[in-house]
């Protein structure tokens, strides 16, 4: 299986090239394909910030790239460049408050340096330790397509409908992706009737990310509104949701795209398995519930305009971009040091204990 993942990786978002961090441009897809280079943390931090780079494993990678950036400018202009590179990491934290994946690849990052031994090249120990982050992040993503499809099959072995909410394929991680990347090896298993894509509102990740993804990998994908979903589990014969996560607090609680919660309680109504895909740098084991994750919440201007030109009525929005699922909706948790059926904090301390299995 694994090498046939490895065949199949076809799409990238983040591409390093020794000075320099590039990334596609996720706001102009499907229709434009544009590479923008970046040379600064600020710059990194400003690309986060404004969706150039989306999804919770993208994101910490970016960010270690973006301390790779920081430290080299920092180095450059002499004086107390550890103090100076601290304020870059304060910037990049503060870029996106929900995502879990980035305080952890920042926190990586710290300790790296802090491990320095005399005479080691601070620059090279860190562009290590960040190339490390990214490729580590395309192993796991490896590891879970193959948990997520062995227990696709386990319940079911025939082509399935499956459904998914936001992006969470290559476009979102360093390599094959989570949710998406076990409905896309899953596919390449025979296990995938029909993959249905809610479209994600109000950055439609769905209908412009997730959908051209699988287009282009002749994926069978049909379009949705988020609104049909219930719908469509009822007369669809969809078996499956599947979703990312942007965190995991230690009781299973699971925070992702608005609308992942809604999704749950439909699909537990509907006898529909849920299915949550996420490394286990996703999962905070410092929060106790789903209770103590900040929620971001954007300009209302993202739910009042498209391109730019107000559609709605003179009126507020409300704009909050994460919601939290609870643990009691969840069937199963895939990560890469394995899979939590039915999640509860005894079976996530257990699983935080184990090795890596990449």
């Amino acid at each position: 299986m694994r090498e046939r993942l490895l065949a199949a990786e076809k799409i990238k978002a983040i591409d390093w090239r020794g000075d320099t961090l590039h990334l596609l441009d996720q706001r102009l897809l499907p229709l434009e394909e544009r590479w923008l280079a970046y040379d600064s943390a600020a710059g990194v931090a400003q690309a986060i910030r404004d969706m150039v780079v989306r999804g919770a494993p993208a994101i910490g990678i970016a960010a270690a790239y973006g301390v790779v950036l920081g430290a080299r400018t920092r180095r450059a202009s002499g004086g107390d460049w550890r103090a100076g590179l601290e304020e870059d990491c304060q910037l990049l934290a503060a870029s996106r408050p929900t995502a879990v994946n980035l305080f952890w690849a920042l926190n990586r990052m710290r300790e790296r340096l802090e491990r320095l031994r005399e005479g080691e090249d601070a620059l090279a120990a860190l562009e290590a330790e960040a190339i490390g982050i990214h490729e580590s992040d395309r192993e796991a993503n490896l590891t879970m397509a193959q948990l997520g499809v062995d227990l696709i099959r386990k319940h079911q072995g025939s082509p399935q409908a499956l459904l998914t909410h936001c992006n969470t394929g290559a476009l979102a991680t360093g390599g094959f992706g989570t949710a998406l990347g076990v409905i896309r090896a899953a596919h390449l298993d025979g296990l995938v009737e029909r993959v249905y894509a809610d479209e994600t509102r109000p950055w439609l990740q769905g209908a412009r990310l997730t959908a051209w993804e699988l287009a282009e990998e002749c994926v069978p994908v049909t379009l949705n509104a988020d609104a049909a979903a219930a719908h469509l589990m009822k007369t669809r014969g969809i078996t499956w949701v599947i979703v990312g996560a942007d965190r995991i607090t230690a009781n299973g609680d699971v925070a992702n795209k608005i609308g992942t919660y809604q999704l749950a309680v439909v699909a537990m109504h509907h006898g529909v398995r849920f299915m949550v895909v996420a490394p286990s740098s996703t999962i905070d084991m410092s929060l106790e519930s789903g209770e103590d994750i900040p929620i971001e919440e954007r300009d209302g201007r993202e739910l009042l305009e498209v391109g730019g030109r107000r559609v709605a009525a003179e009126v507020e929005a409300v704009n909050p971009v994460f919601d939290v699922t609870p643990a009691d909706l969840i069937d199963a948790i895939v990560t890469e040091r394995g899979v939590v059926e039915r999640p509860t904090a005894e079976k996530l301390a257990e699983l935080m204990s184990r090795k890596r299995l990449h």
